[in-house]
């Protein structure tokens, strides 16, 4: 693997799940050398890592909306996170 990549820590949610699908592609499609295989491997499992860390970043701003009696919006609480 000789082409320049992205740095993951700066790489948006979109753009690593859709590098981590890449990978996954060619692991199944065994076209792959064991040498390159393991390498993106490690790239696949960086990449995993990252988009949770931006996962849970964005559940822990998520608000839900709260509403009054009368149906009307009453303000926002935290969302309930298992």
């Amino acid at each position: 693997m000789s082409e320049a990549q992205p740095d993951i820590s700066k790489m948006t949610f979109e753009a690593a799940l859709a590098e981590l699908e890449a990978i996954v592609e060619k692991l199944e499609a065994g076209k792959v050398s064991l040498e390159d295989s393991i390498a993106i491997y490690e790239r696949g499992e960086k990449l995993k890592g990252h988009c949770d860390k931006l996962l849970k970043a964005a559940e822990a701003r998520i608000e839900k909306i709260t509403l009054k009696a009368d149906g009307s919006a009453g303000g926002t609480e935290p969302l309930d996170v298992e």
